[in-house]
């Protein structure tokens, strides 16, 4: 099994897409990548990480820019292999992974093997297990193993962003509000207290929330705060005793954890509940003012890509700005169908941020 890195990036995706990798099984697209990178492109150190393989240039340019991708998908849905339909006049390719992200892992694999002398120095890094808990993420191995592999001025991640530059990314918080009441039988319910209704005002103050909208170099984070699951109730004819609504709030990156968690103890303060934070991870500030990024807004600008936004969502862009290292988010595809059974991709978007990063690579600004 083989792919040709100089081929047409279309092409190129599709023969991606077409080497099942789902969480934990991607040892085969892992090899298929590694000895790509070894045989069709030069210049590279090539460097191979359990399921990760990282290359990179060492030619003394003033800055240095990451091009990092997952080549992991979610289970396959009946769609593969990869096919090419019509929508609304336009060619577009399909099947699991096109979007989420392989079309932006092979945008930067043809350029690596296309762009023989970069403006700056790259360091490519494709890695395992994105898709699923945390704790299993490629990056982790690398930045516990081989820390001096993530030093960068921009990292720009494939992930799905319709050819626009996502900048940073928000941060989450999930937390568990807990209420304590009276069990009782319901046919005698005064004798009782109802851990579910004590939930009411809860609720009230979730419906009435308005988050912030935050403008951060240009970029406007709009920030919710939302119920995502409600649990309690004993049997059918029982008052029940305890009852409990998990929250989570989708916060700029302007709040560290600790501030949102303080903000969300401030908005639920006054009530007889408990608050746990279950889960929490930061945001990633968009640092567009870091010469290299700058200049990769320029190239944009230039070559008509889709312009700069906020990123809402939650990406490993984060890990990067938690070591100083601006980054951002940059592939074809609508995240919006990344992980549905009809997963797909516009090829004209893959051809146009081919070309705005073939130009930031060879052009600067």
């Amino acid at each position: 099994m083989s792919i040709d890195l100089r081929a047409d990036p279309i092409e190129l995706t599709a023969a991606l897409v077409d080497i099942p990798s789902v969480s934990r099984d991607e040892a085969a697209i892992t090899d298929v990548v590694e000895t790509a990178l070894r045989e069709q492109t030069s210049g590279f150190t090539v460097l191979r990480h359990g399921n990760v393989v990282l290359a990179r240039t060492d030619r003394g340019r003033r800055d240095r820019v990451i091009l990092a991708g997952h080549l992991d998908t979610v289970p396959i849905a009946d769609n593969l292999p990869s096919h090419y339909v019509m929508e609304d006049g336009h060619r577009v390719l399909a099947g699991c992974g096109t979007v989420d992200m392989k079309s932006g892992d092979a945008v930067f694999l043809h350029l690596a093997a296309t762009v023989a002398d970069p403006v700056c120095d790259l360091t490519l890094i494709f890695y395992d297990c994105e898709e699923i808990a945390a704790r299993y993420n490629g990056l982790n191995s690398v930045e516990r193993d081989l820390p001096e592999w993530l030093a960068a001025d921009l990292a720009i991640l494939g992930e799905p962003s319709a050819g626009w530059v996502e900048a940073g990314c928000q941060g989450t918080l999930r937390a568990k509000l807990t209420t304590a009441g009276v069990r009782a039988h319901s046919a005698r319910s005064w004798l009782g207290d109802n851990a579910i209704h004590r939930l009411a005002p809860v609720l009230e103050r979730l419906s009435s929330y308005r988050g912030r909208e935050v403008d951060i170099d240009g970029c406007v984070y709009r920030e919710g705060l939302s119920a995502v699951r409600v649990g309690g109730g004993v049997a059918g004819n029982v008052v029940p005793d305890a009852a409990e609504v998990e929250v989570n709030f989708r916060f700029a990156p302007d709040r560290s954890v600790q501030q949102a968690a303080e903000h969300v103890a401030e908005v639920f303060s006054g009530l007889e509940l408990e608050l746990e934070v279950t889960d929490s991870a930061a945001g990633a500030l968009p640092g567009l003012r870091a010469p290299a990024a700058a200049d990769l807004i320029a190239a944009v600008g230039k070559q008509g890509g889709g312009g700069v936004r906020a990123k809402y969502g939650w990406t490993d862009v984060a890990r990067f700005a938690a070591r100083g290292i601006p980054a951002v988010n940059l592939g074809p595809g609508d995240p919006n169908l990344a992980h549905k059974r009809d997963e797909r991709v516009p090829v004209r978007q893959i051809t146009q941020v081919t070309e705005v990063l073939r130009g930031y690579l060879t052009d600067g600004a």
